[in-house]
């Protein structure tokens, strides 16, 4: 008969299960502080021995990384999704950038579908909120906070499609677009025409999805990489055209 007898499982275990799901479920982020050693074994119902036992053994594994006199964190395990000479190559190459935002354009797509058909009340009330938050910061000069609330807001997205592999790998590109490394997202912000139009695109996102109407969710993220793409472009345009005057500027200096 196929049956085995149950092990009676320790408590460090069931530790290291739960640590592990809030990781792989994007709930516990790259980098992240856990609680103190105390309020966590509380907060678990375990005493202090087994979850320094679960610890251990995930900080073996390396999703977990112990910092003497700081605490424990998760590991930026994302951090190691590329290679330095991987990075250092998208960084210096145009193309790069145009397959970045094709990538996001399938992936995106892919993912508001499945937040629009798989997404729960909470996960649209997320995006919602987020999307209030963009329309707060619209308003004002400094467009920082609207370029870092757009991440957020993809992001939601994504998380609620409730993919974990699309999750980790999204998450992983969205660092690299936070470091500068395709583009820098705060050009676009800076001219008030573009960011009218990024927030109307936004809300069109938005409105589909609280809707649940995958095609239409699907659409608009396509519709807005296509202007961002457009965008780049024209930016790229203009940086070589003044490069251009420059140089004639200065030659004309010299005669």
């Amino acid at each position: 008969m196929p049956f085995l007898k149950v092990q009676p499982e320790k408590l460090s275990q069931a530790v290291v299960r739960q640590i592990e799901q809030l990781i792989l479920r994007g709930i516990l982020r790259p980098a992240e502080r856990l609680p103190p050693e105390r309020d966590l074994a509380e907060r678990l119902g375990v005493s202090r021995p087994s979850l320094r036992e679960a610890v251990a053994e995930l900080s073996e594994r390396g999703l977990l990384v112990a910092r003497a006199g700081s605490g424990i964190f998760v590991a930026d395990v994302l951090g190691a999704a590329f290679s330095p000479a991987l990075i250092e190559l998208f960084a210096s190459h145009e193309e790069a950038v145009f397959d970045y935002i094709a990538f996001r354009r399938d992936l995106e797509g892919l993912a508001a579908e499945r937040a629009a058909t798989l997404g729960s009340e909470t996960d649209l009330r997320v995006v919602d909120a987020i999307f209030a938050k963009m329309e707060t910061a619209h308003h004002k000069r400094d467009p920082s906070d609207e370029a870092e609330l757009d991440a957020q807001f993809h992001m939601a997205i994504i998380e609620a499609g409730h993919n974990v592999i699309m999750l980790h790998m999204m998450r992983a590109m969205f660092d690299l677009l936070k470091q500068g490394v395709f583009y820098n997202r705060q050009i676009m912000f800076r001219n008030r025409t573009t960011r009218d139009q990024l927030l109307d695109q936004h809300r069109a996102i938005n409105t589909a999805l609280q809707a649940r109407d995958p095609v239409a969710a699907r659409a608009a993220v396509a519709s807005h990489l296509a202007y961002v793409e457009a965008a780049f472009h024209a930016h790229l345009r203009a940086e070589r055209h003044e490069a251009i005057a420059r140089q004639r500027f200065e030659h004309e200096q010299d005669r």
